[in-house]
């Protein structure tokens, strides 16, 4: 199948399009029916008519923009018409939608005249909390963001003209920061005095350029004082007195060129002309005023962007509008202006120098991202765009005085994160408990990137107190790689020239004499950094113990068995993981350790379950698993579940338990309130924790869910020991689940501090598990 042939079956296949509406409230019996509409829906009516405000708490008019557009300046296919952009529209909204969690309503406006536009956009406000212009040609588009931009209350943005603007704004102060330039001092050339164009061309100098130093050309040549040729008021503010006429002129001793016109209109000569490091932002789309080949070929010293992703630096408005738009809707500012735009491209650009994420690299199957002249524009994939841009945006808004409503920003960012999904608000909630105290925690594989990574984001957090085992000077060389400064926030140990590898060695030894070790072993074993660090954790001189990036479970859990061992009262480790829906949290255990356990394994498992979920918050509600329903099947193995719930209750009668069940009959309410409503679980809402009969299960069920049903698996989270220790998935290189699970560590940690135990818990957790 060809590229066309793919994109049409893409648009075609299943529901047409891109987008539907779906409802956030349930409609599914007659009092639904009655409260969703009439009589029901007379109530906000009455409040909103009483307090306009309201209709924010109400309706979904806080989160709804419309993406307005006439189809005259569509893509690089020109004036289309209404009807044939509608493509571009809907696609627009799959964005808002993807990366800042924006409804969008698309409308095509079948009409050339601007006035009419601006009269049907006006009437819209009501409805939208924000307009988004889009695909409409210059010089009409100007007049159509201005004269919306006086009469409405609130934001109106041309992403055609600000978005390009803002994106290869954040792009350029990087650039010249690498060339070691001032952007008062620099010679741009604009190639393309359209909508885009324009727009660029007064950002830039927004952002320090000056309006001397730039030379605009459009299809006609140089825009210059005195030229009538294709003109208009928008163009004139751009004219020079200047000689210059072509292109090739205008590119002699440039320091910058900013492209928004047609493909392949510089040549390999244009670019040696220019200046030291050149810069080039060839944006035409889909192909550029040069190819990255042909820049680098003549100038291995240019630092090029383009609108393309198979090219480094794309100049993509994705970067953009969605989280411009999150940032002022939130608190309901009536424009967008200047202030945030700034804010806006400030914020990607300090972000581009940030270590990038796994998850990132992952996503673009790049090997390594770091600042430098192939990366100064972050990737749209990055989650922290949301955080750093809307943020950044929401305080200009607030700082510049066009926010309706004030808010506290740190708290704002911490909300951000629910629009990045259920797992990253509550690993947030965790977070936040396990800083309030934070431990000690040591890391085997102290040299891993991944870890290094993760100790920048737990550093910040103030989240734990890290120890990194391995070489100081392999580590530093990989922090100077990573351009991280973490040395003062962490500790490094070499466990080879540890001063306590002698008494480490003496400990372990008397520890396992009587087990078989001698003595020379003993000080063989502890040069291992797993058994170095659950020395260290078992001497008290570290809290709490991550590993497994490059170790299979067994050579973690090992060394902690034979070191630290189980509790009093537990008689063998299990594993745990919490399994975060899209609105729902489930705990699977064990997923992990225990092959074949039995009814007595069983119970054990359940208790040390429940009083690890109460231990993040959660009350639990326990359901032990079987291909039965509560004695449906006469069979030894569903027998096992029965007599393990039965062992559970003679434990602790208070402890919400039932079994055996089916998986369905445990996390669908309606099953078990309707047809087995003698059930324990019955009107609870179903089960919450659910008890594997054996690891096969266990861990088949897992891994589906995640793969198949989009879960993201916390864990695996270790039950039993007797000081935390906690394991990672092996090959596992991104750095938040490394944060997450020593939040985990933590929190397992001052499990061991009553005053945590007594500690209230966290009613969205609990909501969401019910």
């Amino acid at each position: 199948m060809n590229y066309r042939e793919e994109a049409l079956s893409y648009h075609q296949r299943g529901r047409k399009g891109k987008i539907e509406v779906v409802t956030t409230k349930p409609c599914i019996t007659q009092r639904d029916l009655s409260l969703a509409y009439t009589p029901g829906v007379a109530e906000p009516c009455r409040d909103i008519e009483k307090n306009p405000d309201d209709v924010f708490n109400y309706t979904a008019k806080g989160n709804l923009v419309a993406v307005v557009s006439n189809g005259t300046a569509v893509l690089g296919l020109g004036d289309i018409g209404a009807a044939a952009g509608k493509p571009v529209m809907e696609g627009k909204g799959v964005l808002f939608k993807r990366f800042a969690d924006i409804d969008v309503f698309d409308l095509e406006l079948d009409t050339h005249d601007p006035d009419e536009i601006i009269r049907t956009v006006k009437m819209l406000e009501p409805t939208f909390g924000g307009i988004n212009l889009e695909d409409i040609k210059a010089p009409e588009c100007f007049y159509i963001e201005e004269e919306l931009k006086k009469q409405m209350n609130i934001p109106v943005f041309h992403d055609d003209q600000h978005g390009t603007a803002i994106i290869s704004g954040a792009g350029l102060l990087n650039a010249l920061e690498i060339a070691g330039k001032k952007i008062e001092e620099v010679k741009i050339v604009f190639m393309g005095a359209g909508a885009a164009g324009i727009a660029c061309a007064k950002f830039y100098i927004e952002l320090g350029a000056r309006l001397e130093n730039i030379i605009m050309l459009d299809s006609k040549g140089v825009i210059y004082k005195g030229r009538k040729e294709g003109m208009n008021p928008y163009k004139e503010m751009f004219a020079q007195e200047t000689d210059l006429r072509t292109l090739e002129e205008a590119m002699q001793d440039a320091d910058v060129f900013a492209g928004v016109s047609v493909a392949n209109v510089i040549t390999k000569e244009m670019v040696k002309s220019m200046a030291d490091q050149p810069i080039i932002f060839a944006m035409a789309n889909p192909d550029p005023e040069i190819t990255f080949e042909d820049a680098k070929a003549a100038r291995d010293d240019v630092i090029m962007a383009t609108g393309r992703s198979d090219y480094p630096n794309q100049a993509n408005n994705v970067l953009g509008f969605p989280f411009i738009f999150r940032g002022a809707l939130d608190v309901r500012a009536t424009q967008i202006n200047e202030e945030m735009k700034i804010a806006a491209a400030k914020a990607l650009a300090a972000l581009a120098k940030e270590p990038v994420p796994y998850s990132v690299m992952k996503a673009y199957r790049s090997q390594h991202l770091e600042f430098g002249p192939d990366y100064i524009i972050p990737k749209p994939f990055d989650p922290r765009v949301l955080l750093w841009e809307a943020s950044a945006v929401a305080q200009a808004a607030i700082d510049s005085g066009v926010a309706r409503q004030k808010i506290d920003i740190d708290a704002y960012k911490e909300q951000l994160e629910d629009h990045l999904g259920l797992s990253r608000h509550v690993m947030r909630v965790f977070i936040n408990r396990a800083k309030k105290a934070p431990k000690r925690i040591v890391y085997p594989e102290g040299e891993h990137e991944a870890i290094l990574k993760a100790c920048e984001i737990i550093l910040d957090e103030n989240l734990a107190y890290p120890v990194l085992l391995g070489r100081k000077d392999v580590i530093e060389e990989k922090l100077d790689k990573l351009h991280m400064n973490i040395m003062k926030g962490v500790e490094i140990i070499h466990p080879k020239a540890s001063p306590n590898i002698d008494s480490y060695a003496k400990k372990l030894y008397s520890m396992r004499k009587r087990k078989g070790l001698v003595e020379s072993e003993a000080y063989q074993w502890i040069r291992n950094y797993s058994t170095f660090a659950t020395m260290m954790v078992e001497m008290g001189d570290a809290d709490g113990l991550v590993a497994g990036l490059t170790q299979h479970y067994s050579d973690v859990i090992r060394p902690a068995l034979q070191i630290i061992g189980v509790r009093p009262d537990v008689h063998r480790v299990a594993g745990m993981y919490m399994m975060i829906l899209k609105d729902q949290i489930y705990f699977f255990a064990d997923a992990t350790v225990n092959i074949e356990p039995t009814a007595e394994d069983l119970a054990k498992i359940a208790i040390m379950s429940a009083n690890t979920v109460r231990r993040f918050g959660v009350e639990p509600k326990i359901a032990m698993l079987s291909f039965s329903n509560f004695g449906s099947s006469r069979h030894p193995l569903a027998d096992k579940m029965c007599q393990a719930t039965e062992l559970v209750r003679q434990f602790d009668m208070n402890l919400l338990i039932d079994g055996e069940m089916q998986a369905d009959t445990a996390v669908v309410p309606d099953i078990i309130e309707d047809v087995f409503p003698f059930s324990e679980l019955a009107g609870k809402g179903g089960g919450n924790v659910l008890i594997f009969p054996n690891l096969e299960a266990g861990n088949i069920a897992y891994k589906l869910l995640q793969r198949l049903g989009g879960a993201v698996a916390v864990g695996p989270i270790l039950m039993g020991m007797r000081k935390p220790v906690h394991l990672l998935q092996i090959g596992g290189n991104d750095e938040i689940d490394i944060v997450n699970m020593t939040a985990i560590a933590v929190l397992d940690s001052q499990s061991e501090d009553e005053s945590m135990r007594g500690q209230s818990s966290i009613d969205l957790l609990v909501n969401h598990g019910d």
